[in-house]
């Protein structure tokens, strides 16, 4: 049986691009703070921050204004973001402490949970671990929760500019200075359309990359700045749709166990939202072995089990998408998170705890902190990375790093496949952690071996199953086709290699054709999965990729 070596058709990170010792151009944009991303721990970093300098002001403090901006690459503010999502309100009471829970936009409490180990015909209940406890928890759409979030934003006077990528960090020595937004109107072979609009260069005194998973400024601050961890990051690709249900879902459901092989890590999710909508997704870590493994394709077979069809029969597919997770938990946290001028935040620094499956609160409690350290560096007039070192203080005495210390092998077990995994996980579980005294290591995911094996091609019915093509159309993706390729695809790609892409993208963007590889670039939802295994992901002009709503 031949093998695939992802790490081996990879080029590097293109520093240069990014890593920009340019000096602003003439006409850029001066604010005190620029946030790079308009998701949850962006938008609660400029919330927070807002909050401060007015109550600062107010009193009599002295506190001159600060000009916020939050940058996001979509259209519209929601429209990138996708989580399953059962949310934990701590951080929303903690940034809006004057709001009752019903003004948050939550769907519903959780009033019910289980978890199913799943064969192809039948689902065996299990007790539910500690971990995926949600008592007191609410399911979400991250979409609204996000929107809502830039609504509260904009009544502080936040800046917000949807539709503004950024692709470049500005330098000076060893600190961040600002940021490079990237250009819109070029053609496919890079020439200037009558709508071409130039880069546009904000400068800041402090910027936060809230950029999400696998971001690229952050990889690229960290390569530069020389920024390690005790293990590499390991990313999980999902794929998420949200049904009109044909009956109302009573409980939260997790699964393990088929449709993925068992020496891949994931699992299901299937949550009401609301009387007549769910939400049901598959996530597969991407240290799986198989490279004819599809994370898409399995999806749609899960839907067709005894367990989930009865809910959507009937009903109507209303929305797809497909984003990466951040799963290498306390171990692959950088060592730090801030510098001379720049805090990473939320995602892009990897504050998901994969056991209890939640991100959300971690991200909107990183954004609080580091709006905290940057309100006291503006104070003192201070923002090296001495002065907003207070941001690293605040998440390592936090419960941020409390809940990652404490499930720090968990995921890191399951390299052994699901039974050892799950063996070790539930000797965890007992111990508070303390087993295995010693950290697990682990390779990069795309230091993983793949086996090339024959596929199984999954033929969709249009109706409960759907093809990648069908499913894009459904994130509402409406990339222009003459778009420039934002894509990064490395040397030597063989035939198995794009075969092995095809089946790794979600949504078709890569395709064998004969024994050459094709690329589809507006087809791309940047759910970053590639990037992490394959062609490097870089931004593309504002509003381009997916149009979400439900996710």
């Amino acid at each position: 049986m031949s093998t695939i070596l992802p790490a081996r058709h990879q080029i590097p990170l293109p520093l240069d691009r990014i890593i920009l010792r340019d000096s602003p151009g003439a006409e850029a944009i001066e604010m005190d703070v620029v946030i790079v991303g308009g998701g949850p721990a962006g938008l609660a970093c400029a919330i927070e921050l807002a909050g401060l300098v007015k109550r600062d002001q107010e009193s009599g403090g002295g506190m001159p204004d600060v000009g916020i901006a939050v940058l996001e690459k979509a259209g519209s503010v929601g429209e990138h973001n996708l989580s399953g999502a059962v949310v934990n309100p701590r951080a929303m009471r903690e940034l809006f402490p004057d709001r009752p829970p019903s003004d948050f936009p939550f769907r519903q409490p959780v009033a019910g949970e289980a978890v199913y180990f799943m064969t192809e015909g039948r689902a065996q209940r299990l007790p539910t671990p500690p971990t995926m406890h949600n008592a007191g928890y609410y399911t979400a759409s991250i979409c609204e929760i996000v929107r809502w979030l830039g609504e509260r934003a904009e009544e502080l006077g936040v800046n917000l500019f949807a539709g503004f990528p950024v692709d470049a960090l500005l330098v000076e020595g060893s600190a961040v200075r600002g940021v490079r937004t990237t250009p819109s109107g070029l053609t496919r072979d890079g020439g200037r359309t009558g709508d071409y609009t130039e880069p546009t260069d904000l400068t800041a005194r402090v910027t936060v990359l809230a950029e999400g998973t696998r971001g690229l400024l952050t990889q690229a601050w960290r390569q530069w700045q020389q920024v390690g961890s005790q293990n590499p990051s390991l990313f999980a690709l999902g794929v998420k749709e949200v049904w009109e249900s044909a009956r109302p879902l009573d409980r939260v459901i997790h699964t393990l166990g088929w449709p993925l092989p068992n020496d891949a890590f994931g699992g299901s999710f299937f949550y009401p939202l609301g009387e007549r909508q769910v939400a049901i997704g598959l996530v597969v870590g991407l240290d799986y072995h198989e490279a004819a493994l599809d994370v898409h394709d399995l999806l749609q077979r899960f839907k067709l089990h005894p367990l989930i069809r009865p809910y959507l029969d009937g009903g109507q597919l209303l929305e797809w998408g497909a984003k990466t997770i951040p799963e290498g938990g306390y171990y692959a946290l950088p060592e730090r998170r801030c510098g001379d001028g720049v805090l990473v935040t939320g995602d892009a620094a990897g504050f998901v705890d994969v056991p209890s499956l939640k991100g959300i609160h971690y991200a909107m409690q990183s954004g609080i902190y580091a709006a905290r350290a940057i309100f006291e560096g503006l104070k003192r007039g201070d923002t090296s990375r001495s002065g907003l070192a207070a941001y690293d203080r605040m998440v390592d005495e936090s419960y941020i790093v409390a809940d990652l210390h404490r499930t720090r092998n968990m995921r890191l077990a399951f390299k052994d496949g699901l039974y050892v995994g799950g063996f070790k996980a539930g000797l965890m579980t007992l111990t508070s952690g303390r087993f295995p005294s010693a950290r697990i290591e682990m390779p990069e995911d795309a230091a993983t071996p793949r086996h090339v094996a024959p596929a199984e091609p999954m033929a969709p019915d249009g109706r409960l199953t759907v093809g990648k093509l069908d499913a894009v159309f459904k994130s509402g993706n409406a990339t222009r086709d003459t778009i420039p390729s934002h894509l990064l695809v490395g040397p030597d790609v063989s035939a198995e290699v794009a075969d092995f892409y095809s089946h790794l993208c979600p949504a078709g963007v890569y395709e064998r054709v004969g024994d050459e590889l094709r690329v589809n670039p507006p087809n791309c939802v940047d759910c970053k999965a590639t990037d992490v295994l394959g062609p490097r992901w870089t931004p593309r002009e504002g509003g381009s990729g997916p149009k979400y709503r439900l996710m």
